[in-house]
């Protein structure tokens, strides 16, 4: 089922500011390790997200994407399909479509409302903080903004600031 959010990203010096911003307003929620693998897709963008959430615990997702590359609030309509295993898939849309580029990373994430706070340290790139409002009946997007706004605030961030592309398209991939 197709779903919505709004995102931005920036990148930024130290992640430990953006704790100690957040500390008290936003609920901590895991720590993940993800290795994405970007495949070549006529239309929208295409990736497979392997995450470990925990010992032992893997979770693998493809998500599909549609998301303009504009240096502000970027809506992004999307599809995640669960995976039993990687490396089936993995190899299937490989040898179908190509791999455009894998992108690793280190994973904080925080809640605050409908706002998913990530704070990434990116392989090769350095590190970057992420919201992701999802909107719902519930938390449409004018709320959502509100939000948004509020959260770039406590940093100091100013949305015309925002990284326009994915980490795929910074590390050129």
């Amino acid at each position: 089922m197709p779903r919505r959010n709004l995102e931005l990203k920036f990148r930024v010096q130290e992640l430990s500011a953006a704790r100690r911003a957040y500390d008290g307003i936003a609920t901590p929620a895991a720590v993940i390790e993800q290795v994405d693998t970007y495949f070549h897709a006529a239309r929208e963008r295409l990736k497979l997200r392997e995450s470990v959430v925990g010992p032992g615990i893997r979770e693998v997702t493809l998500i599909a994407y549609d998301r303009p590359d504009v240096a502000d609030v970027r809506a992004s309509d999307y599809q995640l399909v669960a995976v039993p295993e990687a490396a089936g898939i993995k190899s299937a849309l490989a040898a179908a479509l190509g791999v455009r580029g894998v992108v690793r990373k280190r994973r904080e994430v925080l809640l605050h409302h409908n706002v998913r706070i990530h704070l990434d340290a990116v392989e090769g790139l350095g590190t970057f903080v992420e919201f992701e409002a999802v909107i719902s009946p519930d938390d449409g997007e004018a709320v959502s903004l509100k939000r948004l706004d509020a959260l770039c605030g406590l940093l100091g961030l100013a949305r015309k600031d925002a990284i326009a592309g994915s980490y795929a398209d910074l590390l050129g991939l």
